[in-house]
């Protein structure tokens, strides 16, 4: 059973989706995670086991090597495509047993900006890490997040920026936020953002790569 939850987190390092996937070229026609994952589960073993065993172990590899660029983006959404590979199998189980993800965690773009590469990235490697979450998209204002926060109570809040112009919405609406319930987590990130910006505007996390969300998030909520 090791064996498969090692070949497993390789396929998610990797980027190896399924047998026909021709990526990467050093997997050619072996099994990816889409067919590893149907064996686990064909052995009875729990979809919490796989995920944390195998899926996790993984995506935590892919994060720490992209903080020390040693992958890019196109190598990380390969990761991610291989976990949804293998997450179509698994949800249906956790939708049975809903007390199996760590945590809820709801990211969107600040109102007025439209960029969602780095949103994307975050979310993929918070949801591969074992949190449930919530994609608000682009360009969302600071009721949509309340809203949002409200439905989803302990939810953690992401708000993402790239541009410096966008910074000062980031600020009104983490503002807004806390106003409301100062209770609510609010994580900030972006190519322009830094910790003392972080500081300055009363969130409650910076980081400057997707891995630090997650070893945030397991930290305060896991």
């Amino acid at each position: 059973m090791e064996e498969l939850f090692e070949q497993l987190a390789y396929c998610i390092e990797f980027g190896k989706i399924n047998k026909q996937s021709p990526y990467p070229p050093t997997m050619k026609d072996q099994e990816g995670a889409d067919e590893i994952t149907l064996q686990l589960l064909n052995k009875e073993v729990s979809a919490d086991d796989i995920l944390q065993k195998a899926l996790i172990v993984g995506m935590e590899k892919v994060g720490i090597k992209f903080r020390e660029n040693k992958v890019f983006v196109p190598q990380v959404l390969m990761s991610a495509k291989a976990m949804d590979a293998a997450m179509v199998h698994l949800k249906p189980h956790f939708a049975n047993n809903p007390g199996t993800q760590k945590g809820t965690f709801i990211i969107g773009t600040v109102e007025g900006d439209l960029h969602d590469i780095g949103k994307n990235l975050v979310a993929m490697m918070v949801e591969g890490n074992g949190y449930e979450v919530i994609d608000l998209g682009t360009d969302v204002k600071a009721e949509t997040f309340i809203e949002a926060a409200e439905k989803n109570p302990g939810a953690v809040l992401g708000l993402s920026a790239l541009l410096t112009t966008t910074m000062n919405n980031m600020e009104k609406i983490t503002l807004a936020i806390k106003d409301h319930n100062k209770s609510i987590t609010v994580c900030v990130g972006g190519a322009p953002v830094n910790q003392e910006f972080c500081e300055r505007i009363g969130a409650d996390n910076y980081s400057a790569d997707p891995q630090g969300t997650v070893e945030f998030l397991n930290r305060t909520v896991a």
